[in-house]
């Protein structure tokens, strides 16, 4: 299995804002007070775009859907919450927590990822758990290794056990669970998306393990991690705080490898750190400040990785 792909799909915002639905647990997000919902929205899409030509400049190849002003919804640059692709030809489609980000899920986009010449052969579709208000975001709640077959995942109000294990069951991955914390006012409160603490590439991991309160759950996740050979890049709170865990590596072209993130995630870096990270791949970043202030997510929650195969 690769753990890695070239190809992936953006949607671009054309209503971005701070959702008010998913702010209640997502404590990264903020709201821009005076700000009129249309600069934010501006912005926005202009950080998209640049971020994009980025992509596409060292050859990542990248399917762009426009959202629609069909519903609301202020969160659909981060589609890789309510769908996945995988290299057998199944799309999984997810339980979202805010029911604003329901309005996310589009038949459309399976037919524009068909156009582009990718096979879909099967949908597992667990969003019937939403009845049961019962959550799994997608690789936000979900981060998989895909080629040592593990998924990782960090319990959160967005992340639902037993529904994490259903999904390792019908897929055959290893299921690795702990709680990751982040301090908010004083008190520890759990972090809503493991991809904002945890980042899984080929050869390496980042993790912030000090937000791993339970020291059996941190030992656990370094055993995993280090019995399939990932050098382990320890990140702090702080990092986290400026998206330094959201990180995705791709492939370009020739099949170079890079790692994707914020330009406040790369600068929050230590030099080692960033020494350790250009061991295995180049570093990408890009300016997302806008979508990390009031959407509370960054690089990885805008990019839902085609694992599919072509026609």
């Amino acid at each position: 299995m690769q753990q890695i792909t070239n190809t992936i799909l953006m949607v671009r915002p054309i209503n971005f804002r701070m959702n008010e639905q998913t702010a209640v647990n997502n404590y990264y997000q903020k709201d821009f007070k005076d700000t009129i919902p249309s600069v934010i929205n501006k912005k926005a899409q202009n950080e998209f775009d640049v971020f994009v030509d980025k992509l596409r400049g060292v050859g990542v190849h990248v399917i762009v859907v426009s959202d629609t002003d069909e519903f609301d919804t202020p969160d659909s640059i981060f589609p890789n919450n309510w769908i996945s692709f995988h290299q057998d030809g199944t799309v999984v489609i997810y339980p979202i927590f805010a029911e604003n980000r329901r309005l996310e899920r589009r038949e459309d986009i399976l037919n524009q990822i068909e156009k582009e010449g990718f096979v879909i052969e099967n949908v597992v579709d667990y969003t019937s758990a939403e009845e049961d208000n019962f959550f799994l975001e997608g690789t936000g709640s979900m981060i998989l290794d895909r080629q040592n077959q593990k998924a990782y995942c960090a319990l959160s109000p967005r992340a639902d056990e037993e529904l994490f294990i259903e999904f390792c069951e019908d897929f055959e991955y290893t299921p690795v669970i702990f709680t990751a914390y982040q301090t908010v006012n004083n008190k520890r409160e759990e972090i809503y998306h493991t991809n904002v603490m945890m980042c899984v590439a080929e050869k390496f991991a980042i993790v912030c393990l000090s937000s791993i309160d339970d020291k059996k759950e941190r030992k656990n996740l370094l055993k995993h991690l280090k019995e399939d050979g990932k050098k382990v890049i320890d990140i702090t709170e702080d990092q986290v705080n400026n998206f330094a865990g959201n990180m995705l590596q791709v492939k370009g072209a020739s099949n170079e490898r890079f790692l994707i993130m914020s330009e406040a995630a790369n600068k929050s870096l230590s030099q080692i750190q960033r020494s350790q990270i250009n061991n295995y791949c180049k570093i990408i970043s890009s300016p997302l400040d806008t979508i990390e202030f009031c959407g509370g997510g960054s690089a990885r929650c805008m990019m839902a990785e085609v694992f599919l195969p072509k026609k």
